[in-house]
């Protein structure tokens, strides 16, 4: 009986893929929905590009507490509207300054930072500036080596 049960399901389940596959699957394709799809992705090719013209900037040798500002150039090399969201410091004594509005396609744009100077000897601070780009951000650098205020320069012993 057992063999019987078993073999009349193997024949009807059998016989429910013969009836559901009868169709080609190329006439269950709805065309609205490749054209939706081709939309879609090439839409997600319209994507802008951040490319600087630096990523790290060295102020060289400061004293303590004088201010520095120094510029990023970019270019928008991608084929949408660049659109800067955020962009922050590892420290509060390093200021990014991002431009507010879009940057269209081959134009350019600046992002100011200042630093305060703070620190002792050799300084790197990161700036994490966020896009709508495909990478989602861009990391800059900038550095220094700061001597303390009112330090007596190294001499000859004596």
């Amino acid at each position: 009986m057992k063999r019987i049960t078993t073999l009349f399901s193997l024949v009807f389940a059998m016989a429910l893929v013969g009836v559901s596959c009868k169709d080609k699957a190329s006439n269950k394709i709805v065309a609205d929905n490749v054209e939706n799809a081709t939309s879609r992705d090439e839409a997600q090719k319209l994507v802008p590009v951040m490319t600087f013209e630096k990523s790290e900037h060295d102020f060289g040798t400061i004293e303590q507490g004088t201010p520095q500002e120094t510029i990023f150039k970019f270019t928008n090399t991608g084929n949408a509207p660049l659109i800067i969201t955020d962009a922050k410091s590892s420290c509060g004594c390093t200021v990014p300054d991002p431009p507010k509005e879009p940057i269209a396609p081959g134009e350019t744009g600046e992002l100011l930072v200042k630093f305060n100077g703070s620190g002792q000897n050799q300084v790197t601070k990161t700036i994490t500036v966020t896009a709508n780009t495909a990478k989602g951000s861009e990391i800059l650098r900038i550095k220094a080596f700061v001597n303390p205020k009112n330090a007596v320069p190294a001499g000859p012993v004596k």
